[in-house]
């Protein structure tokens, strides 16, 4: 995998028609290692998208490794080799995904000692019964789960799920205890048309302890308002759900997503491992009539280059 780098500093800008910008604790993507203070300088205005710029002092300046988040003007270096990064929580009995929901159970239809008598010498098979929710796991949502009268997975377009251009917002950092809801103001800084955009809070290293029950980040209204009129495919987050479990019954990430027809995976897991740009993400559910939500294999591919 490539090492990434990101510079941290504070910053003073200078225009040259008057007037001026400062920031503090400022970290911007950097293109390797060996950059020097101007470079960086260059690249801040690039990604404040800046004009007029007379002189740009940077202080504190610090190269950290430290996986990219998405700076405009910065693009990641690709391995050589292509990557499929697996996004999934397994599935095995007894696995609780969201609490209050029944946990799935697996027993044997037929052993592989009683398909012995069934079949040729030397010729056996196992063939197992799964029960579960189909909040099981990392699951896609579909019009249905939302709305009686909205698309059931069965009716969802492939190409809608596989190979999708992918926008990953790296937000370990950017919500606290007090602050869980990712606003609209978060997303702002890119093209998202089409898009999955995928939300990486690092909740899912959580998954399977009591912990990830309680606290979790969540998508807001006017965060997933915004999405809605961006124009995005889908909608993926690392998370118990996409919307605040502990603010009541509301739902409206839920509601404004799946009305638009934006698919809604949750459940996702290391996203960290995902490039902020340049990855495409596959999530694809059988073709269940009648049926709202089920467990998929989510997974990211990364191109190398050649």
């Amino acid at each position: 995998m490539t090492t990434e780098y990101r510079a941290h500093f504070d910053f003073t800008i200078a225009f040259a028609n008057g007037g001026g910008l400062t920031g503090e604790g400022f970290r911007l993507d950097l293109p390797g290692q060996d950059v020097t203070a101007d470079e960086v300088g260059a690249l801040l205005v690039a990604h404040l998208g800046l004009a007029l710029v007379s002189d740009v002092a940077l202080r504190d300046l610090r190269i950290v490794e430290e996986p990219h988040r998405g700076s405009r003007g910065v693009e990641t270096r690709r391995d050589r080799e292509e990557r499929v990064i697996d996004l999934s929580h397994p599935i095995e009995a007894g696995l609780v995904t969201y609490p209050g929901l029944p946990a799935p159970t697996i027993a044997p239809h037929l052993t592989r000692e009683d398909s012995r008598g069934k079949y040729a010498p030397g010729t056996e098979f196992a063939m197992d019964i799964i029960t579960m929710i189909g909040n099981t796991g990392t699951y896609l949502d579909s019009p249905f789960h939302r709305y009686a009268d909205g698309g059931d997975l069965a009716s969802l377009d492939l190409r809608t799920l596989v190979g999708l251009r992918t926008e990953v917002f790296h937000l370990h950092d950017a919500w606290s205890a007090d602050r869980r809801g990712i606003e609209a103001v978060t997303l702002a800084d890119r093209d998202l048309r089409g898009s999955a955009v995928l939300l990486d809070t690092g909740w899912s290293s959580r998954f399977g302890t009591p912990e990830y029950a309680h606290g979790a980040p969540f998508l807001t209204e006017g965060g997933a308002q915004f999405l809605v009129d961006a124009g995005v495919q889908l909608v993926g987050i690392d998370s118990l759900n996409i919307d605040d479990t502990e603010g009541g019954g509301a739902r409206p990430a839920h509601t404004l997503l799946l009305a638009a027809g934006i698919h809604v995976v949750e459940h996702l897991t290391n996203l960290a491992a995902v490039p902020a740009r340049g990855a495409l993400f596959t999530a694809a559910p059988p073709a269940v009539r009648g049926f709202g939500t089920f467990p998929v294999r989510a997974f990211a591919t990364v191109p190398g280059s050649h």
